[in-house]
């Protein structure tokens, strides 16, 4: 049933989206002509038309020249589960899924780098400090002591000013991500990321029903007057960007740019969401503060991550934004978990803020740069191109114009070689010819021979 409290047209194109997405139309099957499908829901041709017009602009059919309408075939379901992620949805947790024995695709660190015996020894302490921990429900909020200490972790290192009141624990980044998109975004709000920018973050967005409009990143930072166009012209509810060992590039904006964007945001009523996992793996000098530091309105929401580098298994995240957005997150929080368990947050309380685990990370940035050398010294008997990033756990790669990513894909799976394509990063879906490969996952023997094998799937006589 179509309602008058929404544009018509939109809301076709949301019926059309659900069936083509369910598989009632298939590759490069004919939707219905515009004359049949307004007659048939009683509509104006015109309202048809643009509804169609709204598909075709969001890449999901395309147009024969007085023929109609027809289904893009990478939208087509594939049984194949990487081929799938490529070809459907592009998403990033189908290629996660499948076991491979070199495996580029993870931007995790390998379980053998952390301090696993020290961990142990900490959860046994957190019991007996905590006899009760497992009889007790944490806040919605987050544990008090934690975020106690968090603040003062903040303001010591990145010199920004939060209190415990403005900080509230999260299950992960990824939920992080999804409080703040369930809090913002209606359907067709318009929302700024990176091009390319964190392939997860990008399918959260549209899960929301988001119009997701791109900033090119490049190595310097952003274009700032693309920046301010966007901001003006669209009218986001906010702008996402990972500026700091940004993933999937490795760039790092720089602190002039970063001042600036805390400007833009304030001129144009803009909120700049700022995700930060990486910024502690830096290789040479530490990053610049974080975006949030520059802020004193309200404009910017800072998510940092430990789950990267600490403990994976422990899925802490914290989001430090000002009052009143934050009671607005904890009913989202509510609703999601109802707050992220205690026992985790207490061992992660004792365990990061430790004086071992701080000398450990210093340890793990250096095994970390080694196995990015062992990658790119590899690398260089091909004629790939990429960007040495100063930090974080990946390399944007550009591979040679004649390679075929459907193709790589399939036969780097019969290799059980696991890689990300680039176009799962870009809202356009393109970056044909890039990559995303991890080094933090594998030893250095397993990066050489995984790398040499893939390199050889790239020769130009494959693909003649």
């Amino acid at each position: 049933m179509l309602h008058k409290t929404n544009a018509l047209f939109q809301q076709i194109y949301d019926d059309l989206c659900r069936k083509i997405e369910a598989g009632e139309w298939k590759e490069n099957e004919k939707l219905p002509s515009i004359r049949k499908l307004a007659d048939e829901l009683g509509v104006h041709r015109l309202t048809v038309f643009k509804a169609y017009q709204l598909l075709k602009e969001h890449q999901k059919v395309y147009v024969k020249e007085k023929s109609g309408y027809y289904v893009k075939g990478e939208l087509a379901i594939s049984h194949h589960p990487i081929v799938a992620a490529y070809t459907q949805r592009n998403h990033l947790s189908e290629i996660h899924q499948v076991p491979a024995a070199y495996q580029f695709s993870v931007s995790l660190i390998d379980p053998n780098l952390l301090p696993n015996a020290y961990f142990s020894d900490y959860v046994k302490r957190v019991f007996d400090l905590y006899p009760k921990v497992l009889g007790t429900y944490a806040s919605v909020q987050g544990d008090e002591e934690l975020r106690t200490a968090l603040a003062n972790y903040f303001g010591t290192t990145h010199r920004f000013q939060v209190n415990s009141e403005e900080l509230l624990v999260t299950s992960g980044s990824q939920q992080a991500i999804d409080l703040l998109a369930k809090i913002f975004i209606r359907p067709r709000d318009v929302v700024l990321v990176e091009r390319p920018t964190y392939s997860s973050a990008m399918d959260t967005f549209r899960q929301h029903g988001a119009h997701i409009k791109s900033i090119t990143i490049h190595p310097y930072g952003y274009d700032l007057d693309e920046v301010e166009h966007c901001m003006k012209v669209y009218k986001p509810r906010f702008f996402y960007t990972n500026p700091t060992f940004h993933n999937p590039t490795g760039y790092t904006v720089p602190p002039s740019q970063r001042k600036k964007l805390v400007a833009l945001a304030e001129q144009y009523h803009c909120v700049i969401v700022e995700d930060d996992p990486f910024r502690d793996i830096y290789f040479y000098d530490a990053p610049p503060s974080p975006i949030f530091t520059y802020d004193t309105d309200g404009h910017v929401v800072y998510i940092r991550s430990f789950s990267k580098y600490v403990s994976p298994g422990l899925r802490i995240a914290v989001i430090a934004c000002r009052m009143p957005l934050m009671k607005s997150l904890l009913t989202a929080k509510s609703l999601a978990d109802n707050g992220t368990p205690l026992l985790n947050q207490k061992i992660f309380l004792h365990y990061f803020l430790s004086q071992r685990l701080q000398l450990h990370i210093a340890k793990l940035r250096t095994a970390l740069w080694m196995r990015k050398e062992a990658m790119e010294k590899e690398m260089t008997q091909s004629d790939w191109y990429w960007e040495q990033p100063d930090g974080g756990l990946n390399l944007w790669v550009q591979l040679p114009t004649y390679v075929s990513m459907k193709t790589l894909l399939q036969k780097a799976h019969e290799r059980s070689i696991s890689f990300a394509p680039g176009r799962i990063f870009d809202v356009d879906g393109e970056f044909h010819s890039w990559i995303r490969l991890s080094y933090s996952y594998m030893n250095e023997r397993e990066l050489r021979t995984g790398i040499a094998q893939l390199i050889a799937l790239t020769k130009p006589e494959i693909y003649v």
